[in-house]
């Protein structure tokens, strides 16, 4: 199965709901008038795309209707697949790994699935040529250790780890040496996801900051967000808090095939400006990929 047609599949529950309601306006379009619009800007709002996301695609699309001199069904539908992908080319999507190694900080709060994401992204990673570590530095929630071992056994990586309750920076520490005695590409590291307040979370992520910075001067760093798709608009919600918290350099979005409403992955980057970096699109271990706006887009519509 190719990257489009995985997107697809994933994306059946949010295609189904989205593309039905669009299929219709456009099966019966006569003329972009304002009841076009309308309907237009109802279907995007529920499909998670948040009123101001909506409004933004619907005045774009008018405005080049106009411009353009568009009239037809399908040269305004392929208008609005052009607008939406040009909301996902947010920033650079490339993961920044090029020194030896590298870091990924892995940020965002519990139940999001991100234990589960570092060990398809180490799989991932792996599969590209990469060496990778995981470096188990959630030592708050119980089990999450455990639970990123059963993946690093999955993936044939190897872990570090401490006790429950151990310093994270001690962990990520240890995980550093690990990674340079052994010539490992990436290290991938878990963080703490119940650090509700932005004072704690900064305190945590920069504690771990500044002991990347003494052990790798200069190595390329990503922090990724990982967001529940599920969730919808309080994802962008937590996305502000974290962006704002953490200096967040991509987003990966989880749980894509689960839900009907799709579009958060629109309205988040089109409000925070943030690339998305990798979409979940089922429960496989191959099911992280990396994000192609327009292989989303034509997925989706």
């Amino acid at each position: 199965m190719n990257l489009f047609d995985r997107i697809r599949e994933g994306l059946s529950k949010t295609r189904k709901a989205l593309g039905g309601s669009l299929g219709g306006l456009f099966g019966s379009f006569s003329r972009a008038d304002e009841a076009f619009f309308e309907e237009l800007e109802e279907t995007l709002i529920l499909a998670d795309l948040g009123v101001e996301t909506s409004l933004r695609v619907t005045e774009e699309l008018r405005e080049r209707i106009r411009t353009q001199k568009l009239k037809g069904a399908e040269e305004i539908r392929e208008e609005l697949k052009s607008i939406l992908t040009e909301m996902l080319e947010t920033g650079d999507r490339a993961p920044r790994l090029g020194t030896r190694p590298s870091v990924i900080l892995v940020i965002g709060v519990n139940g999001v699935g991100k234990t589960t994401t570092i060990g398809k992204l180490g799989s991932l990673l792996k599969a590209q040529g990469r060496r990778v570590l995981f470096c188990a530095a959630d030592t708050f929630r119980a089990a999450a250790a455990d639970q990123l071992e059963i993946w690093a056994k999955r993936s044939g990586i190897d872990i570090v780890r401490q006790h429950e309750g151990a310093d994270p920076a001690a962990v990520v520490f240890d995980s550093i040496s690990a990674a340079k005695a052994r010539g490992t590409d990436v290290i991938l590291c878990d963080t703490a996801g119940r650090l509700h307040n932005k004072q704690n979370l900064m305190m945590e992520l920069n504690k771990i900051s500044r002991i990347i910075d003494r052990e790798l001067p200069g190595a390329d760093r990503e922090t990724l967000l990982v967001l529940d798709a599920t969730t919808g608009q309080n994802g962008l919600v937590q996305a502000r808090q974290f962006k704002e918290a953490a200096g967040v350099t991509g987003i990966v979005l989880t749980k894509l095939d689960g839900t009907a409403k799709g579009g958060i992955v629109i309205a988040v980057a089109d409000a925070l400006k943030i690339p998305v970096k990798y979409i979940g699109v089922g429960e496989r271990i191959e099911d992280l990929v990396e994000f192609d706006p327009r292989a989303f887009v034509d997925a989706l519509l």
